[in-house]
């Protein structure tokens, strides 16, 4: 048996890029008796490659005329290198890949899917991207009545939230299922159908949409507590709370049925978002409310979706703009405002259109609104103005459905509720800023949307910065305390006055 070693050292020519059992030490017994077969089908003299003239790089790369070791060497055998395809060495190579390697299956027929099996099918595959809506119109157009199941309709509803679709004739349709199945839905499933409703800003034309939740919440409130309250949440993004199903959910025995639950807390937090819509949309509702001891922070921090998108938000830029064309001082970042709502930006505006240092300045106005006029806060500071609140509302992309016209629910709530707190709100739409072309133009963009608003800051806007005195035709004139009163003082401002002494 001829080893690899062996056939390498007796004709180096034939193996010019292999390298020892050293090199390859698994791979040694494998090949080794592979070449020993090929030996003895055809033996050497029937895959000796004729001798060749080395390349110019590698004896350039070498220096002894030898070919180097690399990527060429490793690429395995070729036929210009001595190894024809159809040679013993290929075959048995080919053999052994065969032995080793199991066999693939034959492709499995697909089976035809029509209508709702086409839908679920489409609906159930992570790679589903291309084309979805004509896709999915195309295959619920086909459906029968009796294919689409509610666990059909459940993907189409999470598909059309998650890819932020809002398909007019998607959404009804699933109005027009939930209506028809009422009585077989349970309100776990409606939580799920109802979701890309509020999620996509989407309130159906379906006439019995409203009044078949409001029976679902009578029949089923008590049974699933969380459903409930999702339902609810969902419905508060379309600006339609049912006063029955609130009744119920503010009521003393539904608030400690949750209060012991896994959930207990992000329940919480939605009776906090819904007795915050109660207060501020609501004036003529008369019922129960979520007692302040049981009330949290609705949105205390920046949302999943822009924490996640961070490195494509115009925050950060933004934020430099406004800090060199305002100051650090007048302006506040992520600052949450009651009852728990986080703002991007946030500016304390006098009467007069000045900014106003933020330090100087109580930035939240008071809540619940009712309690004090919109718009008026008594001012802590120096200045017996009442101060405005300007927020700066950054809308990304990814605030808005798919189609970029529409804010998501979750948005346009929490606009709508700091508005009605008497905040004033200051968009920066993302067609916008993406239009601006480095820092310089933001800060003329960001300059020209706050004096539309009559806001003036610098030395006329509120922090009066006296001028400094004119210098003298001769410096040395003034007194040394008071050259370094206006140099800044020290050794070097009193060196600066001999040198002016030695010029003169």
């Amino acid at each position: 048996m001829v080893s690899i070693t062996q056939l390498h050292a007796s004709t180096p020519a034939l193996c010019p890029g292999l390298c020892c059992s050293a090199v390859w030490p698994a791979a040694a017994p494998a090949s080794t008796a592979l070449l020993s077969g090929a030996q003895q089908v055809g033996g050497p003299a029937s895959w000796r490659r004729p001798p060749c003239r080395p390349r110019a790089g590698a004896t350039a790369a070498s220096g002894t005329g030898e070919e180097p070791w690399g990527a060429a060497a490793l690429a395995g055998p070729e036929p210009h290198q001595g190894f024809p395809s159809d040679g013993p060495l290929m075959c048995a190579l080919e053999q052994e890949r065969r032995f080793r390697l199991p066999p693939k299956p034959p492709p499995t027929l697909q089976p035809v899917l029509h209508g709702g099996q086409r839908l679920e099918a489409a609906l159930s595959c992570p790679h589903f991207l291309r084309r979805p809506r004509q896709h999915l119109i195309r295959s619920l157009a086909e459906a029968r009545p009796e294919e689409l199941t509610p666990h059909v309709m459940v993907l189409l509803a999470q598909h059309l939230a998650r890819h932020r679709l809002r398909e007019p004739q998607l959404l009804e349709a699933i109005a027009h299922f939930l209506v028809v199945q009422e009585a077989q839905l349970s309100s776990k499933v409606v939580q799920k159908l109802v979701l890309p409703f509020g999620r996509l800003n989407y309130l159906p034309l379906e006439q019995q949409f409203m009044p078949c939740l409001e029976r679902i919440l009578a029949r089923e409130a008590g049974v699933a507590p969380l459903a409930t309250v999702n339902i609810l949440m969902s419905l508060c993004q379309l600006r339609c709370l049912p006063f029955r199903a609130l009744h119920f959910v503010f009521s003393p025995g539904f608030i400690n049925h949750i209060s012991g639950t896994p959930h207990a807390f992000i329940v919480r937090r939605y009776l906090s978002l819904l007795d915050t819509a109660v207060e501020l949309e609501l004036p003529g509702y008369r019922g129960p409310r979520l007692p302040r001891r049981q009330q949290v922070p609705i949105f205390p921090q920046p949302l999943i979706t822009d924490r996640a998108r961070c490195k494509y938000s115009h925050k950060d830029i933004v934020a430099e703009g406004l800090r060199q064309l305002l100051g650090e001082e007048k302006y506040r970042q992520d600052l949450t405002v009651p009852p728990g709502y986080c703002t991007d930006f946030l500016l304390c505006v006098s009467s007069s259109g000045a900014v106003l240092p933020v330090r100087t300045q109580d930035p939240f106005l008071p809540y619940p609104p009712r309690s004090c006029p919109q718009g008026q806060a008594a001012s802590q500071s120096t200045t017996h103005d009442p101060a405005q609140r300007v927020v700066l509302m950054l809308r990304e992309r990814w605030h808005f459905c798919r189609d970029g016209q529409v804010l998501l629910g979750s948005r346009a709530l929490r606009e709508r509720h700091l508005g009605l707190m008497g905040y004033q709100l200051l968009p920066l739409p993302f067609e916008e800023l993406e239009s601006q072309r480095g820092l310089p133009q933001l800060k003329s963009y960001l300059r020209q949307k706050l004096q539309a608003l009559g806001l003036r800051w610098g030395p006329e806007g509120g922090k009066r910065v006296a001028a400094p005195p004119r210098p003298p035709a001769n410096p040395c004139s003034l007194p040394i305390q008071t050259q370094k009163a206006r140099i800044g003082g020290g050794r070097s401002t009193l060196l600066w006055g001999v040198g002016m002494v030695r010029r003169l």
